[in-house]
């Protein structure tokens, strides 16, 4: 066992001391930080090319990526092993007066002492095993663990048969632009110094599945999350006479309650079981207070997958909006007539009907009816949006979508489903290769050789159960899968964009081995330190043995 807890503890500390909020300054201030701490260790002194820092591709925002590598001289193997972990942090306004203190683990350990805490964060507080502070969990401290193992081999590299490439990669917690473009680098890389990238090891945060769970675990390919989206279309009308037009809030709600912890529409794989989806947002898209209802509104969900394709998902989610759209009119339709027997007044058949389209369906109806002049004006349209930098890559969807249903003849009441943000692809290990199953033996011998040193069990399992850069550096989905994104995805090629064959030319299996804590994104996010300072670098460093023996 490597005796490796208070080095990878002091790259804690000195990492979570620079606030790396996402989508600021920070970003780019802890990468110089980390670049120069690699750059005065001797091995890179020496060799300068085997380290960079690399500013991301087609990003708003100025951030960088770190990435080293250290060439192994106990043989001459080609055989290489990624580690990766990422930079950015959640923000800290929810530490409130102890904001200052947010980054500063001992200072504000002391101050929590004064707070008012929940029985287990005081006894955590109290047991001298535990770290608090943003980042510490999420996911520092993992990046630390890598960077101690990178900075061990480049002091011995005659220990490697073989290579390690280091990755601290930026924008994590928000789309992803650090690794998707340090995809670039990797293939520069094993162009040029002929890597054979065997495996990939991941150091996010780990914690208990459920209230009273000890086990700490490891986990073997990822979840994939995506972000269906639906614009829905009424009949407007003046409250005043409200049962002459339908309020698209009204579908939207009846959408919602049939989505919203709907188990139906978790995905069981392998033993192992996603959440079941739930709304991010709801809202209809008037611009301002009027007695009119609505045009249209707008809601989407988060949708965690294990097997399911992105196209099975917009199968099933079409289902689901129909059964939604149909309970809508039945509802409306009887409240309708229960108001005519109350008013006196006269029932008409409500002229509705319920339709689903994808926005695949809809533009390829819209192109078929408008031809060059509907595909001109979206092309311009799109450009123009662009424009507009208050839009998120989900109201830019949703804009794009609005205006395209301008240029339909039936304006009749309708569901669009579509996808307005960043597919981050489910990854299965299951041994089909012999780079995974070498993996998966890695792994159950590293736990098996480190279990004994702990006293908790260390678990694998198939599918990290949280959204992370797993996702970006194999496909466990086809080509079919993958263009249901793209062509059902409005902002796809100008709002964003995911090179999905860059990931197939890496297509490296993934596990993670990260820190275990409690209270991720939140004011008493902390770190078990025992297994995470110890337990997790000397796994990863068994892995990696293992891998290139």
């Amino acid at each position: 066992m490597l005796q490796c807890r208070e080095d990878v503890l002091a790259f804690t500390k000195q990492l979570v001391n620079i606030e790396s909020i996402v989508n600021t300054e920070g970003e780019k201030a802890i990468s110089q930080s980390l670049f120069s701490i690699l750059s005065n260790l001797p091995y890179f002194t020496n060799n300068p090319s085997h380290i960079k820092i690399a500013q991301t591709i087609n990003d708003d925002h100025e951030r960088y990526n770190v990435l080293a590598f250290v060439k192994g001289t106990k043989g001459t193997s080609k055989r290489t092993v990624i580690l990766m972990g990422h930079m950015d942090t959640v923000g800290i306004d929810d530490f409130n007066q102890l904001k200052k203190l947010a980054c500063f683990p001992d200072e504000l350990m002391e101050a929590l002492k004064h707070e008012d805490l929940p029985p287990s964060a005081q006894d955590h507080l109290q047991s001298g095993d535990w770290l608090f502070g943003r980042g510490i969990l999420d996911m520092k401290s993992g990046v630390a663990s890598h960077l101690y193992l990178l900075k061990h081999y480049s002091e011995h590299p005659e220990e490697l048969d073989g290579n390690i490439v280091f990755l601290a990669e930026c924008d994590e917690e928000d789309s992803s632009h650090g690794v998707l473009s340090a995809l670039k680098t990797f293939k520069s890389w094993k162009e040029e110094h002929h890597f054979d990238y065997v495996a990939a090891i991941n150091s996010d945060f780990v914690s208990p599945r459920y209230v009273g769970d000890e086990n700490r675990y490891i986990y073997k390919g990822t979840v994939g999350k995506l972000l269906p989206s639906f614009f829905i279309t009424g009949a407007e009308t003046h409250v005043g006479s409200c049962f002459e037009g339908l309020d698209p809030n009204f579908i939207a709600a009846e959408l919602t309650r049939q989505i919203n912890y709907n188990p139906e529409l978790c995905n069981e794989a392998f033993g192992e079981t996603t959440v079941p989806p739930v709304s991010l947002k709801q809202t209809d898209l008037k611009p301002s207070y009027t007695v009119q209802t609505a045009l249209s509104a707008y809601v989407y969900y988060n949708f965690f997958i294990h097997s399911w394709s992105p196209k099975d998902v917009l199968t099933k989610l079409k289902e689901q909006a129909l059964i939604a759209f149909k309970r809508s009119l039945a509802s409306f339709d009887d409240r309708y007539k229960q108001y005519c027997a109350l008013s006196g007044e006269p029932y008409l058949n409500p002229p509705w009907g319920p339709r689903v389209y994808t926005y695949e369906e809809m533009e390829q109806m819209l192109i078929e009816e408008n031809g060059n002049p509907f595909v001109s004006h979206m092309d311009q349209f799109k450009q123009t949006l662009l424009l507009d930098t208050t839009l998120d890559t989900r109201m830019f969807a949703a804009r794009v979508v609005e205006e395209a249903w301008k240029w339909m003849k039936d304006k009749n009441p309708a569901i669009i489903l579509f996808y307005s943000s960043l597919y981050s692809p489910r990854i299965e290990l299951t041994g089909k290769t012999n780079h995974e199953q070498a993996l998966i033996d890695a792994l159950d011998q590293a736990v098996e050789a480190v279990q004994p040193n702990y006293q908790f069990p260390i678990i694998t399992r198939n599918f990290f159960p949280y959204i992370s850069d797993m996702s970006f550096v194999a496909l466990s989905d086809d080509d079919e899968g993958i263009n249901a994104v793209s062509t059902n995805d409005p902002g796809w090629g100008t709002k964003h964009y995911v090179d999905y064959q860059d990931i197939r030319d890496i297509n490296v299996p993934v596990i993670n081995i990260g820190p275990y804590g409690l209270d991720a994104h939140k004011k008493l996010e902390r770190m078990e330190m025992t297994y995470s300072l110890e337990m997790v670098p000397n796994l990863t460093n068994l892995v990696i043995k293992n891998l290139l023996k």
